[in-house]
């Protein structure tokens, strides 16, 4: 049984009157949030029409409206169009959409991740501390994949997490970091890495109406060392047995910023006629993913579906079209936590994860100063989804 809106326990008064910003590059999903809450609040907000505490509970729209306008040399401003003052404000920024653009001495040019995080920085000054409390849910973590120095590098992560908490920043909500350890930047602010393991499943079981889920006939996988607590985190939940890969590199050479791969040596149970599930936090160029794909089709594998909160796909979609095409991949699933271009969500091997709800449900607890354990950990709603599904398909 998923879990609903009705078993939210929402005990203390909101912070403040509750405002969503989504930045541009953001405002798809920032639109289905709001939408949720505005079903929600229009049911609770019945039973609190008396409480001044109450006030601006419910509305049509919780957004507000903030844009970031270019010059023509290029430069920007962020200007917020209505009053924030008491709000608790919750700004939502995708980095990594690539799709915006803005012009610059005539010339198009599409937003980059760090345009992105400088549109954010705008609009936190414009609210100019009159809000009661920012919130900042950054999907996915501006500059996470350099979140630790080797010889002489820059520490740009560590560095964005503390401009936004000296900018008034209280809490910052994240998914899938790369290396969740990068919060020790800011020991003193509010930081939670959400998982979206639960809502993969859910997608999965969604799609796909003839799978056994136990040790005999699955088999969870984490492509490189990096993602191996994902995959502990799931063959747990799901009682499966757990693989995984590492990377033999060689550290003599430097290939496009990085040390060439050699091979990917695995370590973990028989894999043969069992349907394997790839977990990782990225698909990026995919290279990895579809190596790993083809080493588990050499050892037999039944049917293989990757799963990555973000799917970014950076060298386009053909090489997952020949893959799928030749029976290596049978599903990928990702997130709408990032832009998605429309060619990936016509592809027929593509299931898509939408987290909306999921934000909606974070942002009202927050709102509420409510404790996020209970939508954290999801261990209970998976075992019931698992056991509906076995039910439905005459597997108990």
């Amino acid at each position: 049984m998923a879990t609903t809106r009705s078993e939210r326990v929402l005990e203390n008064m909101p912070v403040g009157a509750l405002g969503i910003i989504p930045l541009v590059g953001c405002r798809p999903i920032g639109s289905k949030v709001d939408s949720y809450l505005v079903k929600w609040r229009k049911e609770k907000a019945l039973r609190h029409t008396n409480d001044s505490s109450y006030y601006g509970y419910q509305k049509d729209s919780f957004i507000v409206e903030a844009n970031t306008p270019r010059f023509g040399s290029g430069e920007a401003k962020g200007i917020v169009l209505e009053s924030v003052r008491g709000k608790d404000l919750y700004l939502m920024v995708d980095v990594c959409n690539y799709n915006e653009t803005y012009s610059m001495n005539g010339h198009l040019n599409h937003l980059s991740p760090d345009d992105h995080y400088q549109n954010l920085k705008r609009v936190i000054a414009a609210i100019g501390g009159k809000a009661r409390r920012i919130n900042v849910i950054m999907p996915f973590l501006y500059e996470s994949r350099q979140h630790k120095r080797e010889g002489r590098e820059s520490l740009d992560c560590a560095i964005a997490l503390q401009e936004l908490v000296s900018l008034g920043v209280e809490n910052i909500i994240t998914f899938d970091a790369h290396d969740p350890r990068v919060q020790n930047a800011i020991p003193l602010a509010g930081f939670e890495t959400v998982s979206p393991t639960y809502q993969f499943i859910k997608t999965l079981l969604e799609n796909v109406d003839d799978l056994v889920i136990d040790a005999d006939h699955m088999m969870a996988i984490s492509p490189d060392e990096g993602a191996t607590r994902r995959a502990i985190d799931l063959a747990n939940m799901l009682g499966l047995d757990m693989g995984m890969f590492y990377k033999r590199r060689d550290y003599s050479r430097v290939v496009d910023g990085r040390n060439p791969i050699i091979a990917h040596e695995f370590l973990g149970a028989n894999v043969e006629g069992k349907d394997v599930l790839i977990i990782d936090d990225m698909v990026s160029s995919g290279e990895s993913m579809l190596e790993v794909a083809d080493q588990l089709k050499q050892r037999k594998a039944k049917r293989i579906f990757a799963m990555a909160t973000f799917g970014l796909f950076t060298r386009g979609l053909e090489r997952f079209d020949k893959a799928h095409a030749e029976g290596l991949l049978d599903g990928i699933i990702t997130t709408n936590l990032v832009y998605q271009t429309p060619d990936l969500l016509k592809r027929s091997y593509y299931f898509n994860c939408d987290m909306s709800k999921y934000i909606a449900l974070i942002i009202d607890l927050l709102n509420h100063d409510g404790s996020l354990s209970q939508i954290l950990s999801p261990v209970e709603r998976m075992r019931e989804r698992v056991h509906d599904y076995r039910l439905a398909h005459g597997q108990l």
